[in-house]
């Protein structure tokens, strides 16, 4: 967001002493155009910055000037904990910084607002899972893709679809997005931006290649961008009906995303209750269901159920005691 923005960058200049906006927006991965705009913000707000022009040049806060973290307000303090939660970081590798910077902020407030911020941090807890889905496990190469994101290098990706084989590509990594609970990886390839579920990631090896970054991305907007592609309209969606055993309603319910806008029709009784739920594509029908195991029969349509029989012939297949790997894989 943009205010957290602004903040990271008064607190780069007070650590660096002098920074350009090129290396601003490359710190903070964002174009050199909205850094300035940044910059200007923070001029209009009373910050004192100047500029210096030439070859050693470059943007800096007056001479003796520091943030005081001390002025923080009890409510500032107390929304600054809530969104730092190491919950929040899992799987990244920041989880003992994030601790140790929280505990010395702590000691800076003053003592009232500091009483203030470590009773929000005790009394209010933000749990990302849904009922009935247990907090999912931080993926292992997570932390490895964090570390290519920050250094800018690309990263040859072993990535496996449900029920296809694994396929390496060398992919430019421009961000990690958390959303529900699950990691996943913004992307440039060779078919354009992509995004990948970090849980799907097999490996991820870093090059020493440069990332290659559209002028002027942002992760959030392309993020957004993503979302909007992945729900085209209703009229284009597929219509699933399905069938739940009564032992797995609750973990039907529970574990599917809010976008597939589950609803329950009537059914016959003693067969289980039935519901139907809009996706996408049949693909992302048969993948979505697929997790949801046997406790789930798809009625219709004809080509969702054809789609569930194809990734288990392919996992049926893969998993036997005499599967062999086909050559060049």
């Amino acid at each position: 967001m943009r205010a957290e923005r602004l903040v990271a960058i008064a607190l780069l200049l007070q650590a660096h002493g002098q920074l350009t906006a090129p290396d601003l927006a490359r710190r903070l991965e964002v174009s050199e155009r909205t850094i300035r705009r940044d910059l200007d913000a923070l001029l209009l707000s009373g910050l004192p910055l100047y500029s210096q022009r030439g070859r050693h040049g470059g943007w800096a806060l007056l001479d003796g000037h520091a943030i005081n973290l001390s002025t923080l307000t009890a409510e500032e303090a107390q929304a600054l904990f809530l969104v730092t939660g190491p919950e929040l970081l899992a799987g990244l590798g920041l989880e003992d910084g994030l601790t140790s910077a929280l505990r010395k902020l702590l000691a800076v407030l003053p003592a009232s607002t500091r009483e203030q911020a470590d009773l929000t941090r005790r009394a209010i807890h933000i749990d990302p899972t849904r009922w009935g889905q247990p907090a999912p496990a931080a993926p292992p190469v997570l932390g490895r893709l964090r570390a290519a994101v920050v250094a800018g290098v690309r990263v040859d990706l072993t990535y496996a679809k449900p029920g296809e084989d694994a396929v390496v590509r060398r992919i430019h990594p421009y961000g990690l997005v958390s959303k529900g609970g699950v990691w996943y990886l913004v992307a440039g390839s060779d078919a354009g931006l992509r995004t990948f579920r970090v849980s799907r990631v097999v490996d991820a090896a870093a090059t020493t290649e440069p990332v290659e970054r559209p002028a002027g991305f942002d992760l959030v907007r392309a993020w957004e961008d993503v979302n909007r592609r992945r729900q085209p309209c209703s009229s284009e969606r597929v219509v699933v009906e399905f069938q739940v055993r009564p032992d797995a309603v609750g973990t039907v319910t529970a574990t599917l995303p809010e976008q597939y806008e589950l609803q329950p029709v009537t059914g016959e009784p003693g067969r289980g209750r039935r519901f139907t739920a809009s996706f996408p594509t049949v693909h992302e029908a048969a993948c979505e269901l697929i997790y949801l195991g046997s406790g789930v029969r798809v009625l219709e349509p004809s080509s969702v159920r054809a789609e569930l029989v194809r990734i288990g012939h392919r996992l049926v297949a893969a998993h036997a005691p005499d599967w062999q790997p086909a050559a060049g894989r």
